[in-house]
């Protein structure tokens, strides 16, 4: 099963990358998909890749949604492997 996971962009780094925050938890992600995306953005983040912008209401309802169901985005490497 694959998941694709809400997440705002910290900071666009060099390149096409940037620096996203999921529960407390930072990542580089490739923002190649998302070329207009920029800090404080919502994005659904896939494998590594931000895959689209999201509006940071509808991210607010998904995040809490997951939460209701019991899920902890805060640990382990919920947005894929890509570092």
């Amino acid at each position: 099963m694959c998941l694709a996971i809400p997440a705002v962009i910290v900071e666009r780094l060099d390149g096409e990358e940037g620096l996203i925050d999921l529960g407390g938890v930072r990542k580089r992600v490739s923002l190649a998909l998302v070329p207009e995306a920029s800090a404080g953005d919502y994005v659904i983040v896939h494998v590594g890749y931000a895959i689209s912008r999201l509006d940071p209401d509808e991210a607010a309802r998904t995040l809490a949604q997951f939460a209701e169901s019991g899920v902890d985005l805060s640990g382990g490497d919920p947005v894929g492997a890509a570092a």
